[in-house]
């Protein structure tokens, strides 16, 4: 469960990224942080193949089953809270996740530019004057 005044990189209230499978550090379905998430897990990713491809070859394999830490494997089109810094890899590799902007931390801008962000953009806000 999102948290009150936690914020998006688009400034506005923080929404959930996914339960199917549950993500976040926290396991509760949004992309929240705090001081143990040393990863940064803040970019709410809808991964693709390419993405997950790219993340097994750095040596992050989101694939395979992990039932001892609660997790399922991902498939192309799962909402997942990926550490900011491998989604900038993947991005730089040309394989960037799909973004869910509105439920991406702002804390994700440490690491990660906005117009990076919004290159591959998913969702569409409210107020679009934020994406021009």
């Amino acid at each position: 469960m999102t948290e009150p005044g936690e914020r998006n990189v688009l400034g506005g209230e923080l929404q959930p990224c996914g339960t199917e499978p549950v993500t976040g550090f926290f396991r509760d379905g949004s992309c929240r942080t705090g001081p143990d998430d040393l990863g940064s897990h803040t970019v709410c990713a809808v991964v693709s193949e390419e993405f997950l491809a790219v993340q097994r070859q750095l040596g992050n394999d989101l694939t395979t089953p992990r039932p001892e830490y609660g997790f399922p494997g991902l498939r192309p089109g799962d909402r997942w809270c990926v550490v900011a810094v491998r989604w900038l890899q993947a991005y730089r590799a040309g394989a960037a996740a799909g973004v869910v902007l509105a439920a991406t931390h702002a804390r994700t801008l440490d690491v990660v530019p906005l117009e990076a962000l919004r290159q591959h953009a998913v969702d569409v806000p409210d107020d679009i004057s934020s994406l021009e």
